[in-house]
């Protein structure tokens, strides 16, 4: 399921110079191939250990296909979230809830990451670790660090996959995961492991692939680095009037809840965080189903870019630890992956900056639309519809 961008974007690109970056990528592969070795042997490997960590690389076309083809974003948050989120999935995550507890004691004690988001992840990635990818994983790293699209984001992996492998933590000929090169239960980068890989089983190793606990510790260990706040929310599902001002909704505003709830915003069950600021998200428009959105959700996009899927595993972890169903309401209709970029275009058309046009309705192109919603005096929550497209 993975990924629009890869977690620690700026840890990966700080991690090797610039230029260096720049120079390499393209070209003949093997030539690549032999950059790579004299770089990671600057790094500490020996000719030997470089020999055996490239030993029969290739391009792996399937991994490049993979990358260009993600169109699973494109469906909107309700369509997208019941397919992701089962009742047997719900079932399977309630148990294991109870099946790993000592170990997701110690994830919130000591990292403060909130078992539902932590099991979300864990489910949502591998299916709690059932399937963890079938691509070799340096033969994707290097795939990828060689195609000149994202060359900044892989190639610190496959520097951080031979120090791995000169560990004895990993095999080249053998280790399996993710197309995007992510390792184990919880699908993590090689950089991330190394930096935040933890023994939660006690046994003197780290292994994401073949461990639960080290997987879930380690997960949790990377999102407290990433800025997790110990006791707060992410997010919580919501009652909006009828009336208010839409332009103030999405991920670009946020006030404290004492505001909202002067707009008239209540909590659909309990009440909304006191003492917080949040943010009014509503996937698909002010008619279908809303959200309050608190810091920590910001913090899930570092594990992945999707807006869909990080409000959906936010969702689902809410899900695991008790929250009842999401309103659906009655949204707008919307708009086809073939209308979405037409509306893109258009979009870029007129300044504003919507990313890449793939027809998939992301933060870059959910505030555009506001504020295109906005000038033309439609209600402006971010949900593109076709009288929007016509407008414009």
């Amino acid at each position: 399921m993975r990924r629009f961008a890869l977690p620690v974007l700026l840890s990966c690109l700080m991690a090797l110079p610039h230029a260096a970056l720049a120079r390499d990528c393209g070209g003949d592969f093997n030539a690549f191939v032999r950059g790579l070795k004299k770089e990671v042997m600057a790094r500490g490997l020996s000719a030997k250990q470089a020999d055996a960590f490239f030993a029969g690389v290739r391009q792996d076309q399937r991994v490049l296909k993979a990358d260009r083809a993600q169109g699973v974003f494109q469906k909107p948050f309700i369509e997208f979230a019941n397919r992701i989120i089962s009742q047997n999935r719900l079932k399977v995550g309630a148990a294991k809830i109870k099946s790993h507890a000592r170990t997701l004691d110690a994830v919130e004690r000591n990292f403060g990451v909130s078992r539902g988001v932590i099991v979300a992840f864990w489910g949502l990635e591998t299916d709690f670790g059932g399937f963890q990818g079938d691509f070799n994983t340096r033969d994707a790293l290097v795939t990828l660090a060689h195609d000149c699209r994202r060359p900044e984001l892989f190639r610190p992996q496959v520097i951080a996959a031979a120090e791995l492998f000169k560990r004895g933590d990993f095999d080249p000929q053998r280790n399996k995961g993710a197309w995007a090169g992510e390792i184990g239960q919880v699908q993590m980068l090689p950089e991330d492991i190394l930096r935040n890989g933890t023994d939660g089983d006690g046994d003197g190793h780290v292994d994401l692939r073949g461990s639960s606990a080290d997987a879930l510790m380690s997960g949790a260990k990377m999102l407290r680095g990433l800025g997790w706040r110990a006791g707060e929310p992410w997010l919580q599902e919501i009652v909006v009037p009828e009336r208010m001002d839409w332009s103030q909704t999405g991920l670009e505003t946020a006030l404290s809840t004492r505001d909202w709830e002067a707009m008239g915003v209540r909590a659909r069950n309990g009440r909304l965080a006191p003492g917080l600021k949040g943010s009014v998200l509503l996937p698909m428009g002010r008619k279908g189903p809303a959200f309050m959105v608190y810091p920590n959700f910001h913090v899930l996009f570092e594990w992945n870019k999707s807006f869909v899927y990080v409000t959906s595993a936010a969702y689902f972890a809410t899900r695991l630890e008790g929250a009842p169903p999401f309103n659906p309401g009655k949204p707008e209709p919307g708009l086809s992956g073939k209308q979405m970029m037409a509306l893109q275009k258009k979009l870029a058309q007129r300044g504003h900056d919507v990313g890449k046009i793939d027809g998939i309705l992301g933060e870059k192109t959910r505030a555009a639309v506001q504020k295109e919603q906005k000038r033309l005096g439609l209600p402006a929550d971010a949900w593109p519809t076709p009288t929007l497209l016509g407008r414009l």
